[in-house]
């Protein structure tokens, strides 16, 4: 039950522009479905040699031109690709990478600052030999244009986690948030979120948010709004929780819970969440628990006085028919799988339109049932789904101009010098932070400290004499929480943060 990665060689779907930002343009999924969004007036399908109940992730480069992905498959041991040689090539050293065929343990990025580079994040859920976070590096340039895994199946954490793995882009549109949370399944619960930061450093662990509701189960789903400012978690036991998510720091805040866990069986079996394109409603599929019972799809009024009495249904279904994974997509309506009666593997006889199509929500910002559900009307061209669709992270999400770690915009002159280094540590008993640059090459410089909201808090600028500078920080009069200092030279940008507890 491994991960495959597969490049494509020789294909292009479309014409289009090579200005446009297009990177999550290509949908490879299901029983060797494939969905090209790069023209959203003409969206057309493909093949792909995906087979995957689930977990599936691709990528294409900024014109829109797929470049890999890869996939889980349960239910097989070893390197289970079945490879069209003629259309796709498995990348070298590419099988066997830690995966165990379930829905969300997978995420793709493109590494900073690198044209070439890639890293595959992948959990284990349930396997005892393969817990907790990996990561694989792959060099698309590397083996004579065709890919080469240059690092595998590293190990960053070695528990057994929710499936709920997903990446957002960091508020200075290069970096990543990776986020996760541990699974105390099958007996026990926490409410611990677990994250690293991808930049040009590395893969840095951050510390451990424990906030919100518990958590007692392994199956569960991230999303985040449109902007990133919005983070949802809902699980199999019915919990819905929104927070305040922060792109620069990586800092939730303000958890509200719209439905609580149930503790008692049979369980609400929520399966996927997903935001409309302004971010002011929600949508959240049921899978069925039992054969008796119906799936459905839900809707949220994120602007209601009581978001949980805003709940409407959008679409209910038989158990033959069972609403999965929800996905927005480049045109800005949201896509749905729907899995036929559950069934994995299908059978090479059983085509039909629940597992022939996927269903569109085509006006997704709209209330009830305005929002304009077309059930089975997207064809996948003749191949099948699911219940997963490609946990593609929005690639293309834009800096936030003007705010604090808005790094590529602002300080678009500024030479950044990559051996220089900042320090903060911030001592509680003191309530000082002690701010130390090392390997500076600039002579003039501006220290600067914001809030969580952006709020510049603090502001010097001066003389220094490289390659050191120091500065002891009262915060006496700092409200607890999240900081952000940035130290800018005439040669050189530095930004780093500490907690005042």
């Amino acid at each position: 039950m491994k991960v495959c990665i597969i490049i494509i060689m020789c294909i292009i779907f479309y014409a289009l522009s090579s200005q446009a930002q297009k990177r999550g343009a290509v949908w490879c999924f299901g029983d060797s479905a494939l969905v090209n969004f790069g023209d959203t007036s003409n969206i057309i399908t493909g093949n792909s040699t995906v087979k995957s109940r689930g977990s599936c992730v691709s990528i294409a480069d900024s014109s829109g031109q797929l470049l890999m992905y890869a996939f889980t498959r349960a239910g097989v041991n070893g390197n289970s690709t079945l490879i069209k040689k003629s259309q796709d090539s498995l990348i070298q050293d590419g099988d066997t990478i830690v995966g165990e065929g379930w829905y969300s343990e997978l995420v793709m990025l493109p590494y900073p600052e690198s044209d070439s580079l890639y890293v595959l994040f992948s959990i284990g859920v349930t396997g005892s030999s393969e817990e907790g976070l990996y990561y694989t590096m792959v060099d698309i340039n590397a083996n004579g244009g065709s890919g080469q895994v240059i690092q595998k199946n590293v190990q960053l954490e070695n528990f057994k986690a929710v499936d709920c793995l997903t990446a957002i882009k960091h508020g200075n549109g290069r970096d990543w948030w990776i986020i996760f949370r541990k699974a105390e399944y099958p007996s026990g619960s926490n409410n611990d979120y677990y994250m690293y930061l991808v930049s040009q450093s590395g893969i840095e662990s951050q510390p451990i948010q424990s906030i919100g509701s518990q958590n007692s189960t392994n199956a569960g789903k991230i999303s985040y709004s449109p902007i990133g400012d919005k983070m949802c978690f809902i699980n199999y036991k019915g919990l819905i929780e929104l927070f305040t998510f922060d792109r620069c720091t990586g800092f939730l805040s303000n958890p509200e819970t719209i439905s609580p866990e149930n503790l008692i069986s049979p369980w609400p079996a929520l399966w996927s969440s997903e935001f409309s394109p302004s971010g002011e409603c929600l949508y959240v599929s049921r899978i069925s628990e039992h054969i008796a019972d119906s799936s459905r799809l839900y809707q949220y009024d994120l602007t209601a006085a009581n978001i949980s009495n805003s709940k409407v249904i959008i679409w209910e279904t038989a158990f033959v028919t069972t609403i999965t994974q929800l996905k927005r997509a480049p045109d800005n309506k949201i896509y749905i799988a729907t899995n036929f009666g559950q069934v994995y593997p299908y059978t090479d006889s059983m085509y039909n339109a629940i597992n022939m199509n996927l269903s569109v929500i085509n006006s997704p910002d709209s209330l009830g049932l305005a929002c304009n559900l077309q059930p089975f009307s997207f064809s996948l061209g003749g191949k099948r789904c699911y219940a997963g669709l490609p946990n593609n992270p929005d690639y293309d999400l834009e800096a936030l101009a003007g705010s604090p770690c808005d790094s590529l915009t602002s300080l678009s002159e500024v030479i950044i010098i990559s051996d220089a280094e900042l320090f903060v540590y911030y001592n509680t008993n003191w309530q000082t932070a002690f701010i130390n640059g090392n390997k500076l090459k600039g002579t003039k410089y501006q220290l600067e400290v914001f809030d969580l909201i952006g709020k510049s808090i603090f502001r010097e600028s001066g003389n220094i004499t490289p390659p050191y500078y120091t500065k002891n920080l009262n915060c006496a009069g700092f409200a607890k929480g999240m900081y952000v200092v940035n130290l800018v030279t005439d040669k050189e940008r530095l930004v780093k943060r500490f907690v005042v507890r």
